[in-house]
């Protein structure tokens, strides 16, 4: 039986060095046992619980929830992009080597996946490369590394390398655009994020990114793709009527469905039907954002909800489809 596997979820470490010396980094600010703050200077980012560290609390969650496996990814706020390489780089190996100590206590059922200093190639592939011999099982990535979107040609690279490897990649959604209008309501997170997701899928359809990287790469977009399922069609008939600005990639928006995945990080039953319809059932997996506020809890049960899908659509949504992003070819592996 394939087993129920949660692509997008989070963790943070109980604490770790500074190691960068002007103390603008990211650090932790412990108020108890079961309770931290993550800090990014002296400003409050976000408050976090014990089951963002302790892998026990995860299994006792995820057993709630029927859930067998977690992808498990850094918190965005320590990519570090904004960092030179040297210090990026730093960070990454800091924080890799804690969340391989994180997962290891559940025996195979906790996946994590790195992160790289994104803003040098080089140095971002041979951060990965360490991280896969030392347990990573895959990499995430921004969305973006300052102005630069995924069709840059450094992160083209990197990305080129991941296929070469057959690294699984994740790409969520970071640093956000700010502005007044954006501070309410948490509007960075509930318009900024899905348009950012949506903006990195244009980079990689009309930057070419899809026709510079080999359709071995296997590549998730989080939050359900953002807005870009619902505009796919305004995508397409931009392509075709205003070629001379937008028609940039080899073939219309549409030829590229297949080449990517999403989770289904959506909420609405209604909201996953948009995805199975314009995406396919085999380009979605399960996804949580645990253990976040803003995630999904009980894991699943927006695909259990959805009685349009047949048991084996749900069953590729739930685990078959991660099994073959994860390349875990039997169930017995863990």
């Amino acid at each position: 039986m394939t087993p129920v596997i949660d692509v997008h979820t989070h963790y943070v470490p109980r604490g770790w060095p500074q190691v960068v010396a002007d103390g603008a980094g990211p650090w932790l600010r412990v108020e108890n046992e079961r309770e931290a703050t993550i800090m990014v200077g002296s400003r409050e980012f976000r408050r976090v619980l014990a089951n963002s560290w302790d892998a026990g609390l995860r299994q006792r969650d995820m057993a709630e929830d029927g859930v067998d496996i977690q992808v498990v990814s850094p918190t965005p706020v320590f990519f570090s992009y904004d960092r030179t390489p040297a210090e990026a780089t730093r960070i990454a190996e800091v924080f890799n080597d804690l969340a391989l100590e994180i997962c290891e206590p559940a025996g195979g059922r906790l996946l994590p996946f790195c992160q790289v200093p994104l803003q040098d190639p080089d140095r971002a592939c041979a951060e990965l490369d360490r991280c896969l011999a030392a347990g990573h099982r895959g990499v995430e990535i921004g969305n973006h590394v300052g102005d630069h979107d995924l069709d840059d040609q450094r992160i083209v690279m990197f990305l080129q390398h991941c296929a070469s490897r057959g690294v699984p990649v994740f790409v969520h959604p970071w640093d956000m655009p700010d502005s007044p209008r954006l501070k309410r309501w948490m509007a960075q997170w509930l318009a900024g994020m899905p348009a950012e997701t949506h903006l990195s899928l244009l980079a990689m359809i009309l930057g070419g990114v899809f026709d510079q990287v080999p359709e071995t790469l296997k590549i998730c977009f989080a939050h359900g793709g953002g807005s870009f399922p619902f505009w796919l069609g305004r995508l397409e008939n931009a392509w075709y009527g205003r070629q001379d600005v937008i028609g940039t990639s080899a073939k219309p928006p549409s030829a590229y469905v297949g080449r990517f995945s999403v989770d289904s990080v959506v909420f609405d039953p209604s909201a996953l039907r948009l995805l199975v319809e314009v995406l396919g059932v085999e380009n979605i997996m399960l996804g949580s954002d645990y253990p976040y506020p803003l995630g999904e809890r009980p894991v699943g049960q927006v695909v259990h909800k959805a009685r349009f899908l047949a048991d084996s659509e749900k069953g590729a949504l739930l685990g078959g489809n991660a099994a073959r992003f994860l390349s875990l070819h039997s169930p017995s592996e863990h």
